[in-house]
């Protein structure tokens, strides 16, 4: 089949087409039908069936033979650890924390925060919760007290499952004084923790309150499988909001089954028993969707590492562990091949690895800039597929369907809309762009399943995010363009599409011209406030491990590409070279605080930040540049 063929079967009856992916998953009672459209514009999918999430995710594939394949293989450079988990010995660690949360009087519904590292019992923490129907909430572990404090506050929890410590390259990262600060803070308390002492550090344990997490499985009653409504959720996963207040995006439990399993082959190209992996974090999207649900959904071995695309022990460490555990498909974040590239901008360690069984790569969190796609293209000798979507969507909007046909690449390009997404290119006033032109890209209505539904107590907020502006659509906040093929562009957030004198421009299409310059590694660019023309762009340069030539050399290029790639009409005049990016956990560049730095205005420490003294080398290089605390 094709990928017209395909789109244009969901696009003819959309709810047929969804209920034939249904018959992939293990009902307890089958959905009578797909689209419940009763609260439009609230959607639901699968509403009526009953269905667990552990129970495909695990039990299904013991009680099919498969219970000796692995399921998890644990992989930690940090901690110098190999593990492997199969499918048998996961259903019985599972069935074990479940019902020791369940003998503690953790129910169905109640909310269970998991703050945990990369490691296999953050995943086991999560199947525990939707083996019973408890709802849990990752949060990112490591996360700061009164953010932790500010979730708690939020889901209310019944109790918290931690680990005494995260591992970074070169330190340890102490959770536990972090959970009893966020404790102490939030108005609503806990029942009880427990607490994942790690050799690397064990942590002091609040008598009355905090459990051992062998020590309070002991003895436990195994528990079975809960059925669940089709719209019971899943989980939370808090996104940050622009109000500074989190935002709780919830998953329903069916449509997550249905369409995560439908992605891992139509996508990922993946069949069951290989081996997926995603190089992301339990405590972001991809984490939830691609490293726990729908590898294990689908029957994939899936990868847990702990560790870091460079200097866990060095820039090779990603094509170690694809060869070592013969990975089929690999996700990553474009960030992380950049810091790969600049570490190794000849490919050097990719050469010392046997990468045959590698089929595909594939990058979202960021646009993948052409200069990182031809790249890794050249190194790999594989299709890097670039794809985008959303915390809030849980899936791809748009990809290059491998496991469908594979499409032409095009460099800057996520391909093209999946089924369920009939993706729009709007003018502000909500009317339809011509082809090739800016503008912001929403989805009619509704969403697909796997998508959410709305947010954790708080629907006039649902609808005011994402569905008021441009109503019949979803907005996604993104600004791109549609090519003649039906190729779609993200160029960037809407709110970083700048205007320069009456121009709209993408701070994105700037930043692809950057990024192909040899020098540079990574790069970024911000509009500034200016009085004459409205906005300026200005950007910021890392360059390549090594490269020993003059920075205001370099810089002079990077201007006059700009120039003759965009034209006279970007004004792009002003770039400074820099050590690294501010960054989020997940390898967002956070170019929003970046422009209120540079625009002299207060900001909220944004919560995610990897490091804060970045924003502090970023504000002295806007000050050499004119703006910022000196402009102020």
């Amino acid at each position: 089949m094709s990928y017209q063929t395909l789109y244009a079967a969901w696009k003819a009856d959309p709810e047929a087409f969804w209920m034939q992916a249904a018959e992939a998953i293990d009902w307890v009672e089958k959905p009578t039908r797909a689209l419940f459209d009763d609260k439009a514009p609230l959607y639901e999918w699968f509403a009526d069936a009953k269905v667990n999430t552990c129970y495909n995710a695990v039990d299904r594939h013991v009680e099919a033979g498969r219970g000796d394949q692995t399921a998890i293989i644990y992989d930690s450079p940090v901690t110098h650890t190999k593990q492997e988990i199969t499918f048998s010995e996961l259903r019985d660690r599972v069935a074990q924390l479940a019902g020791a949360l369940r003998a503690r009087g953790v129910e169905k519904g109640d909310r269970v925060i998991i703050y945990m590292p990369m490691v296999p019992e953050a995943l086991e923490a999560m199947l525990a919760c939707g083996r019973i129907g408890a709802i849990h909430s990752v949060v990112f572990g490591g996360f700061a007290a009164n953010e932790l404090a500010v979730r708690i506050d939020d889901a209310t929890p019944k109790c918290i499952l931690a680990a005494s410590c995260g591992i970074e390259p070169g330190r340890v990262v102490h959770y536990k004084p972090l959970l009893d600060g966020a404790i102490e803070q939030a108005a609503h308390k806990p029942d009880f923790c427990v607490i994942l002492q790690r050799e690397q550090e064990v942590a002091d344990l609040e008598e009355g309150r905090d459990l051992d997490w062998h020590g309070f499985q002991f003895g436990a009653e195994p528990a079975e499988c809960v059925p669940v409504e089709g719209n019971h959720p899943s989980y939370i996963l808090y996104t940050s909001g622009t109000t500074g207040q989190p935002k709780g995006v919830i998953r329903h439990t069916a449509g997550q089954l249905v369409a995560l399993n439908w992605t891992m082959k139509n996508i990922y190209n993946v069949d069951p028993g290989e081996v997926f992996w995603a190089a992301s974090d339990v405590g972001w999207v991809v984490g939830h969707s691609y490293i726990c649900y729908a590898p294990l959904i689908h029957g994939n071995t899936t990868v847990v590492f702990e560790g870091k695309p460079v200097g866990t022990p060095d820039a090779g460490t990603f094509w170690r562990v694809i060869s070592e555990h013969k990975v089929r498909s690999f996700f990553t974040a474009p960030t992380a091949f950049r810091a790969v590239k600049r570490e190794d901008p000849d490919g050097t360690l990719v050469k010392q690895y046997d990468l045959s069984g590698l089929r595909a790569v594939f990058l979202a969190g960021e646009r993948a800039d052409p200069d990182t796609i031809t790249w890794a293209q050249t190194h790999l000798g594989v299709p890097v597929i670039d794809h985008w979507w959303q915390t809030e969507t849980g899936f791809a909007i748009a990809a290059n369907p491998l496991g469908v046909e594979e499409l032409p690449v095009k460099l800057g390009s996520p391909s093209v809309p999946m089924p369920g997404y009939d993706v729009q290119i709007l003018d502000e006033g909500g009317h339809p762009m011509p082809v090739g032109e800016l503008g912001a890209i929403a989805v009619k209505l509704p969403l697909p399943p796997g998508t959410l539904p709305t947010l954790w107590n708080a629907e006039a907020r649902f609808k005011s995010s994402y569905l008021e502006h441009f109503p019949g659509y979803y907005e996604t906040g993104d600004a791109g363009m549609v090519d003649a093929d039906g190729y779609l562009y993200i160029m960037a957030r809407t709110d970083d599409v700048i205007n320069v004198a009456g121009h709209r421009l993408s701070t994105g299409a700037m930043e692809e011209v950057l990024a192909s310059h040899p020098d540079v590694a990574e790069c970024a660019v911000i509009g500034v406030a200016d009085a004459l023309k409205g906005q300026l762009p200005v950007g910021f340069l890392c360059l390549n491990a090594g490269c020993a030539r003059e920075e205001a050399e370099i810089v002079r290029e990077c201007v006059a590409l700009v120039r003759e790639k965009i034209g006279p009409v970007a004004a792009f005049k002003l770039a400074a070279v820099v050590d690294r990016l501010p960054k989020t956990r997940s390898g967002k560049i956070l170019r929003a605080t970046m422009v209120k730095i540079a625009d002299g205005e207060s900001f909220k420490m944004p919560a995610t930040i990897d490091d804060p003294v970045i924003l502090e080398e970023i504000a002295v290089a806007l000050a050499r540049l004119g703006y910022g605390k000196k402009a102020s």
